[in-house]
């Protein structure tokens, strides 16, 4: 479904300064705790703590022993082990010194805040032809496995068919099983998986050059931004449970305009975008970001936020009609590059232009929402004991927690902006950890018990 139909809080999303000094950043994920890690297309991985501080020691660096860079090469992609909290796994993807894509695992040192540069593992290698359109995002599924977006391999209207042709790894979604396998498993499920034709890693074919995907992380759903060539934009969903072998059109099909169709498959086997816009509006470059699942604005709830890097504001496509619509154009260039999520599914955007990080906010609160109370709950998932970190809390502050039916099961109360509470009573599932203090104002983050 294809709708432009217009929502009216789209005007009021905002967005605040978090941290600034930031060189090319292309990606921000979370680690299921308060620090932010932002990754730089220049080989760094840097920690942007909860305080908005920059750790003066790089988490990682590649150089150019390592990676290519420039243009659309470089470090380009992380996504952090659903059990990392354990066994410290990371993985990220890059373009290697032949210019190829290399998705490779690494290793938390004694350090929490640097990794092992010694423990690189390459998984996978995929050839490429041309230096654009490497894709780069990799996160993991709620599935547990690692899916990898791949662009068509570049140059104009994919010259080899590559993202259509199911012995190529290039212009696909991949899907790999890092915990099983030397160095990783195929999942069962994959389209071509063991003896049937086609290469066992893909999981979707027809895509162009995915900048960005995400997992709604409340309903499993998968959203892909797809990077248009001459005239359109695309925004694709796949709904949990997510089905394999999908085909999303290129180059048969930009967004859902024909390009070249000859000798393709009837477009009624292929799966259409859920919004798209023209290049008629501006926007030549979409930036694709996430639903939003946090608490601290609910105006934002089941709409997916997204961007473009020549337009200076937010674009926002409806969960559930698919209408799509905009924030008010920011002042200034940003040329937005990448959003992040946090452990509590508040979002940012990084403006590539001024290097600096921002806080997506909605300003039809009526308040300094940026300021308001709000706090972080590690480890997450947790097992005996959870951490709570506070923000602007007026203490004493009561906390509780209510499993997903909404019955009260623990209530305490806490008086520091750093408090430990007992959990070793709760079996293993989804509860919801609200936090109220003294002066009324309450935030609450879903938590799970492992």
């Amino acid at each position: 479904m294809l709708a432009a139909a217009p929502f009216s809080f789209a005007q009021t999303i905002a967005l605040t300064e978090f941290a600034t000094g930031f060189s090319a950043p292309v990606e921000i994920v979370n680690a299921g705790d308060s620090r932010l890690f932002v990754v730089q297309q220049s080989g760094e991985i840097r920690i942007l703590n909860a305080d908005r501080t920059i750790n003066p020691t790089n988490f990682l660096t590649l150089t150019t022993a390592t990676i290519s860079t420039g243009g659309e090469r470089g470090l380009l992609g992380l996504a952090f082990h659903p059990n990392y909290a354990t066994n410290g796994f990371f993985y990220v993807n890059y373009t290697n010194t032949a210019g190829n894509t290399a998705i490779v695992r690494y290793h938390v040192s004694d350090n929490p805040n640097v990794a092992d540069a010694s423990s690189a593992t390459v998984l996978l290698t995929v050839s490429q032809p041309f230096s654009n359109h490497n894709g780069g995002t990799l996160k993991f599924g709620p599935d547990g496995y690692l899916y990898i977006g791949m662009g068509d391999g570049g140059s104009g209207d994919d010259p080899g068919n590559r993202a259509q042709n199911i012995n190529e790894n290039l212009g696909k979604m991949l899907r790999i099983d890092v915990n099983s396998g030397s160095p990783y498993g195929i999942p069962p499920t994959n389209p071509y998986a063991g003896a049937l034709v086609g290469n066992d890693e893909i999981w979707a074919i027809g895509l162009r050059n995915p900048w960005k995907f995400s997992f709604n992380r409340t309903t499993g759903d998968l959203w892909i931004a797809d990077v248009g060539q001459n005239a359109v934009e695309e925004i694709n969903k796949v709904a949990a449970p997510l089905t394999p072998g999908l085909n999303f059109g290129w180059r048969c099909y930009e967004g859902s305009t024909p390009n070249i169709t000859s000798g393709c498959p009837a477009i009624g086997s292929m799966t259409m975008p859920i919004a798209e816009y023209n290049h008629s509006t501006g926007g030549h470059s979409i930036t694709g970001g996430y639903v939003y699942t946090g608490s601290m604005y609910p105006n934002l709830q089941n709409k997916y936020l997204f961007a473009d890097y020549f337009l200076n504001r937010i674009g926002i496509v409806d969960n559930t009609t698919g209408a799509l619509s905009y924030s008010a154009t920011f002042s200034g260039s940003s040329s937005f590059t990448t959003f992040g999520e946090d452990a509590n599914g508040e979002l940012y955007v990084a403006a590539a232009a001024s290097g600096k990080i921002l806080k997506i906010t909605d300003t039809s609160l009526a308040v300094n929402s940026f300021d308001k109370m709000s706090f972080s709950v590690s480890p997450n998932p947790a097992s005996s004991e959870i951490v709570l970190k506070m923000t602007h809390a007026n203490f004493p502050a009561a906390v509780k927690i209510y499993d997903i039916s909404g019955k009260l099961l623990s209530f305490s109360n806490v008086d520091t902006d750093h408090a430990s509470v007992n959990t070793s009573a709760l079996q293993s599932g989804l509860y919801v950890v609200s936090v109220t203090d003294n002066s009324g104002a309450s935030s609450s983050v879903k938590l799970t018990i492992k």
